[in-house]
């Protein structure tokens, strides 16, 4: 939000959109939002300036020169402008980043999907199995991971080009994935593993150089302060008539501070409430939204807000769809890498690795954030052909990967046939999918200049760049080299 300085009289109530700040002699300075100016003079005060013809030049050069610097030589805000939305300190690492994993794990895993003779729940199976606690309960004392190892969760991320990693620490269904000192119903104590797997996941994805980052669900099934009314289709596992949304906020803000206490630095907090209070004006209110953010941004100042808990975001996050075209704020598209988010055993319709890369290179294109979802077994795995998709992205991002990381959307507002563009400082990025006909790209030539082109791949192939009228015109090779994306270079003035 850029702010500027107008010098001006006491302005009508109902102008809106400014905070009076110091009055001084009849006068005051205000602060003005950048978007809207309104700038209105009581009669009786225009009186008082006609008599003080010196202020009133004063004024008028204040409000002249707050117009020019608002709205351009027009005079005009403009709403449309295409370039990127500046992003804060806070924000860096999340757009160098651009591609990270999503893990739902839990106790679902142990179902894995299955339940009286369905096998198409996942992570929900609590809800859409209607299982009441007492027998959710069985699924913990089941739950022993003893093949997991953060280590090797880590460097399948990181083999993949993904740099930063969001893990579920608590879901839908209440069960903690954690040592929470607020519940016994955690990993440490509700099940016979014993130990924390997120002190060393934690430790693992720090030593691979990725961020790491919890989910937190909003909602909880288990909880017994958690009012049903609030809940997705209203359900509880056993459902309170006395519950108390203040004492269950209350819990919530407790773990959030043991999330951001006990494990080191954490990128961001990904809060989800599975659609629950998603229409409810009062989410932010009964969540305690205000006075959790104010907690976590003391206890870590630099930890990123998804836009899910109703107060304080830094990005928003498309869920299972891309956004047809640019946006003008920060945002992550979360998608699933089959059909489910929670391990689902019969699930095996995968995305293939080139759909991947291609859902990367539109995401960046309109300068947001992959964040691509695995769901481990109850022993702990990373499924195998998960991994096996992971590695042929890992091989394309191992060449191409400048194409990626620290990019901004494209320069140019039409989205080709051919492929996708990101940008960064002087450099073009072509994602080319599907060679055009003729093997020729036209570009504009009002935007930037074009100096040369090669392929990323192979830096030592270069791509013929010519100027013509008002194009430049990329001449792309007789056969692509990669056939699922193949990025040419264009290095601009």
């Amino acid at each position: 939000m850029v702010w500027v300085l107008i010098y001006g009289v006491y302005p009508d109530p109902g102008a809106g959109n400014i905070e009076e700040k110091n009055p001084a002699n009849g006068f005051i300075i205000y602060l003005m939002k950048h978007e809207r100016i309104i700038f209105r003079i009581r009669e009786q005060v225009q009186k008082t300036i006609m008599k003080k013809p010196s202020i009133t030049r004063c004024l008028l050069c204040s409000a002249a020169f707050v117009v020019a610097i608002t709205t351009g030589t027009t005079g005009k805000a403009d709403d449309t402008a295409s370039s990127p939305p500046k992003a804060d300190s806070r924000m860096e690492w999340f757009r160098q980043a651009k591609f990270g994993m999503f893990i739902h794990w839990g106790v679902y895993a142990v179902p894995a999907g299955k339940w009286k003779g369905k096998d198409s729940h996942g992570e929900w199976i609590q809800l859409t199995g209607k299982i009441p606690n007492k027998e959710y309960e069985e699924f913990p004392k089941q739950f022993n991971p003893v093949k997991f190892d953060g280590k090797e969760w880590a460097g399948i991320a990181k083999q993949a080009g993904m740099k930063y990693m969001v893990i579920t620490a608590k879901h839908h269904d209440g069960f903690c994935m954690y040592d929470s000192k607020e519940t016994e119903y955690d990993i440490v104590q509700g099940s016979p593993y014993g130990k924390d797997p997120m002190k060393s996941l934690s430790k693992a994805c720090r030593d691979a150089g990725m961020t790491f980052c919890f989910y937190y669900s909003t909602v909880d099934w288990h909880h017994p302060e958690y009012p049903a009314k609030y809940s997705q289709r209203e359900f509880h596992g056993n459902p309170n008539p006395e519950a108390n949304m203040a004492k269950y906020a209350d819990y919530m803000h407790a773990q959030v501070k043991e999330l951001l206490t006990d494990y080191g630095p954490i990128g961001l907090m990904w809060f989800d409430g599975g659609g629950s209070l998603k229409k409810n004006p009062r989410k932010a209110e009964l969540l305690k939204g205000k006075s959790l953010v104010k907690m976590m941004h003391k206890i870590q100042p630099n930890c990123l807000i998804n836009n899910r808990l109703g107060y304080g975001e830094d990005y928003g996050t498309p869920e299972q769809h891309i956004p047809k075209g640019m946006l003008n704020k920060p945002f992550e598209v979360c998608m699933t890498l089959n059909k489910h988010w929670g391990y689902n055993q019969a699930d095996d319709h995968w995305k293939s690795a080139k759909t991947i890369l291609h859902n990367l290179a539109d995401i960046s294109h309109k300068g947001g954030n992959y964040l691509l979802n695995v769901g481990p077994t109850a022993e702990g795995k990373i499924p195998e052909e998960s991994v096996r998709i992971l590695e042929k992205v890992g091989r394309w991002m191992a060449m191409n990967s400048d194409s990626i990381y620290g990019t901004t959307r494209s320069i140019y507002p039409d989205i080709p046939a051919w492929g996708r563009i990101t940008t960064k400082e002087k450099q073009l990025y072509l994602h080319v999918f599907k060679r055009p006909k003729d093997g020729i790209i036209h570009l504009p030539a009002g935007t930037r200049a074009i100096l040369s082109g090669r392929l990323l791949a192979a830096p030592q192939t270069q791509v013929q760049v010519t100027h013509q009228g008002e194009e430049f015109l990329v001449k792309l090779p007789e056969t692509l080299p990669d056939l699922v994306n193949t990025v040419v270079v264009l290095q601009t003035r």
